[in-house]
């Protein structure tokens, strides 16, 4: 926004921009260095409901040997963006959303320095309301430590571009140093640790644009092949696994897929996203690659169902899918078995702030 429009996203000026400004919140102390090494808490508050994390630095090494699980792939033209950014500002501004299996200790120590005052307590704009605390003890800091430690895994929620890019820096800034020890900087990234159970998953719902060439009566027909159909007195967020709202023709049903989708021994088969993929959008609707199809879009539930409304009211859209949202169980299961889920499986809300922490990687 401080340069010309004109000039492409990737413009070397555009992660010059990028160091220029962070070095100006420094410099005019708006970005303050703790002197020593401390950790954070971080809650998030949206819609009644606070999440409580734990803010530090996670292993490089960790993202590469698949201690921190990913159930993402990435893409190569993203990583690129992601890395040149932190190879210009030599800093991770944006930390890495992580999840692991609850456990009480740590839950007990947060609660315990979430109880005093925090360091930071706004309302951003969009109306979540973000606290921090800083963790300044050494002994309560070793012992969040030496839990983590028996953690066996982590797994990244939000956040694949970003961890990768910077497993990628790290690998290069440790071959450019010829008295690389582990310890340096670089060889870390800023993260944001939650416990599952705190979580909320929303609905990553889709829009197509047409019937591939079918009469409303041959797709409902091909429906019932795999999927019970009733007719909704409203707009339909699914309830359960394994249920769909339909938009058509400004009408809204529910689709109820059969018991043998829901059945499949594999993880990723039996995900809603994934049932929707292989036997609605491919089969029927032509929507063989939907990371490219340009007859498909995606809409956060966020946005709400209104949204799906507006999209196919206004003739841009034919119809749309509400989705029951994944969970995080179903996320940890399928990184856990070293799968990838579909693209657009997962979204995450609210979305953590970049700039409240920042780590440079020397």
């Amino acid at each position: 926004m401080d340069l010309d429009p004109s000039i492409d996203l990737h413009d070397p000026r555009v992660y010059a921009k990028g160091r220029e400004n962070l070095m100006a919140l420094i410099s005019g102390g708006a970005l303050v260095e703790d002197p020593a090494p401390c950790l954070y808490v971080y809650a998030q508050t949206m819609d009644g409901h606070t999440q409580f994390g734990l803010v530090g630095c996670a292993s490089v090494e960790e993202y590469w040997n698949d201690t921190i699980k990913k159930h993402e792939h990435t893409r190569k033209d993203k990583e690129e963006d992601r890395c040149e950014h932190v190879r210009v500002t030599n800093a991770h501004s944006g930390p890495i959303f992580l999840t692991y299996r609850d456990d009480a200790q740590v839950d007990a120590i947060v609660a315990r320095v979430a109880a005093g005052p925090p360091e930071n307590d706004h309302v951003a704009l969009d109306g979540v309301r973000h606290q921090s605390w800083l963790v300044r003890d050494p002994e309560t800091i070793g012992a969040l430590m030496k839990l983590f430690q028996q953690i066996p895994n982590l797994y990244i929620a939000d956040g694949h571009h970003r961890s990768a890019s910077a497993g990628i820096v790290g690998r290069e800034r440790a071959l450019a140093n010829p008295h690389h020890n582990g310890s340096e900087e670089y060889n870390f990234f800023l993260a944001v640790y939650f416990p599952a159970s705190q979580l909320r998953i929303m609905d990553y719902n889709r829009v197509v644009r047409d019937l591939n060439g079918m009469t409303t009566d041959e797709f409902f027909a091909k429906l019932a092949a795999h999927f019970t159909v009733t007719k909704s007195d409203g707009p339909l967020r699914p309830s359960k696994k394994g249920e769909f709202g339909l938009y058509l023709d400004k009408t809204w049903y529910a689709l109820n897929a059969s018991k043998a989708l829901l059945d499949n021994p594999d993880p990723v088969a039996r995900l809603d996203v994934s049932i929707l993929q292989t036997q609605i959008l491919a089969p029927m609707l032509g929507i063989a690659d939907p990371r490219t199809d340009k007859r498909i879009d995606f809409i956060g539930g966020i946005r709400g169902l209104g949204e799906l409304e507006r999209r196919v009211d206004s003739g841009e859209m034919r119809l749309a899918f509400s989705l029951h949202p994944t969970s995080v169980h179903e996320l940890m299961s399928i990184a856990d078995a070293g799968q990838i889920m579909p693209p657009k499986s997962t979204w995450f809300e609210p979305k953590l702030r970049d700039g409240l922490f920042v780590h440079f990687l020397e």
